[in-house]
């Protein structure tokens, strides 16, 4: 399996991007001018080796990043060391964090467990305040690896934009609208617009076909598009209050009980049979979503897939990294500089241009690989525009330290109303009793 990065199940594959070409030039002139002579970590002859470690894809390999960085720095070189499945990643930078000792230069964190780390580990890494734009990023992306006394210790990589992937072959054959302008209007009130139309996709849908791959889905889209989720300002859970959580249930409720879903747990076996079959009819997209449809449903499906805005006047999001640079590092200095030329909005674009994860960076959306990029596999969907659209809309939300664990937790309730028929009643009640019992 090529890239697996992975939180409360989230997976992600490359993606084909039509876009005008980056040139090679034009992402050397964005190089930090050059590196110091020498660092505590270098060489007797100056040569340095910045070693970054991280999980999944990040994109850097597939964009030619780091031998490009060489270009530029001809004394130092960047060695990748990656984990392929989150889950396993994060427990061993803990470990390394709490002994003090083998931690690699810059250190990826996770969009789920960077509140964790700036309220428990914040110390432990470089104030990058000073040395990226922070303004550059959405707004929501800097501040979520803010510390309270205003230090920076991540620099943003991608985000997850919510849109809607929806297959336009089963939307025809159920007498829909398949043109995106036309279903974006159909949803545009919002999550209950999106299951109206599922009710109307029912009525004539093919036989063995489902309006939705997962209802679970669908109530992370609800819960992710407000401000409030799962706890509050003070870091107090609240998810057992919270209006998003309760309307993201009821809906995922209302599906399961109308049978508008087919109740698949998302990554799994039976959810890639099922695209690759063509019986779920929409799937929720954050950006890096794309890549797992035109992977699974395969050549065979390419074009009867698009994409349109997400349901509701704002936008969600599902998913983002950043970059991290510990204080125990031997090259703080040059880490920071690397961290910053890898997240600089060229370099943003040309991964997303290399495997289609979208740049936190708003720098990037007006660069032609961002804003001119198609994707061929989704009828030619203007992927770009749709993102970034989605990227302005997205509130700023409170993030809590066990978000993953809350998550995953309402989603396994909501795949057993799904797949075994469990009362809404019965299904809220394990979730309590699960999370309550994690978080303590």
């Amino acid at each position: 399996m090529r890239i697996i990065r992975s939180v409360a199940g989230r997976r992600r594959r490359t993606v084909s991007v039509a876009t005008a070409g980056l040139t090679v030039t034009a992402l050397l002139l964005t190089g930090c001018g050059g590196s110091s002579d020498s660092g505590k970590g270098a060489d007797a002859d100056g040569t340095i080796t910045l070693t970054v470690a991280n999980f999944g894809q990040f994109g850097y390999k597939e964009a030619g990043l780091f031998e490009k960085y060489h270009e530029l720095n001809p004394k130092i070189t960047v060695k990748e060391d990656t984990t392929a499945e989150e889950k396993n990643y994060y427990p061993k930078l803990l470990q390394q964090l709490n002994s003090g000792s083998g931690l690699a230069d810059v250190q990826g964190i996770e969009v789920g467990r960077i509140k964790e780390i700036v309220d428990t580990k914040a110390n432990s890494f470089a104030d990058l305040s000073k040395v990226i734009g922070v303004d550059e990023w959405v707004s929501w992306k800097a501040k979520q690896a803010t510390a309270p006394n205003g230090a920076v210790i991540g620099a943003g990589t991608d985000i997850g934009p919510m849109s809607l992937c929806y297959n336009r072959e089963l939307f025809e054959k159920a007498g829909l609208p398949t043109d995106r302008a036309e279903v974006a209007e159909l949803t545009a009130g919002g999550w209950e617009d999106y299951l109206a139309l599922g009710e109307r996709y029912k009525k004539k849908a093919p036989s063995g076909t489902y309006f939705m791959d997962s209802a679970s889905a669908m109530f992370n889209a609800v819960v992710s598009s407000s401000p409030e989720q799962y706890y509050d300002a003070s870091g107090k859970p609240v998810y057992q209050e919270s209006a998003s959580v309760e309307k993201g249930w009821k809906l995922a409720a209302r599906a399961a009980s109308k049978k508008l879903t087919q109740g698949l747990a998302q990554f799994e076996d039976q959810w890639q049979a099922a695209l690759r079959k063509s019986t779920v009819a929409t799937v929720v997209c954050p950006a890096w979503m794309a890549g797992q449809i035109s992977t699974y449903a395969g050549d065979a499906n390419k074009g009867k897939w698009d994409i349109t805005s997400a349901p509701g006047a704002t936008s969600a999001n599902w998913g983002g990294s950043f970059l991290a640079v510990p204080k125990s590092g031997k090259n703080v200095d040059e880490a920071a500089k690397l961290v910053t030329w890898l997240t600089a909005p060229e370099q943003q674009a040309a991964v997303f241009k290399a495997i289609g994860v979208f740049p936190s960076n708003q720098g990037a959306y007006e660069l032609p690989d961002v804003k001119n990029a198609t994707l061929p596999y989704f009828n030619d969907a203007p992927i770009g525009q749709i993102y970034a659209d989605g990227a302005k809309s997205i509130p700023e939300a409170v993030l809590g330290p066990k978000d993953g664990v809350i998550k995953d937790s309402i989603s396994t309730q909501i795949n057993n109303m799904e797949q075994r028929g469990t009362s809404p009643d019965d299904a809220w009640d394990a979730a309590v009793r699960t999370i309550d019992k994690a978080i303590g």
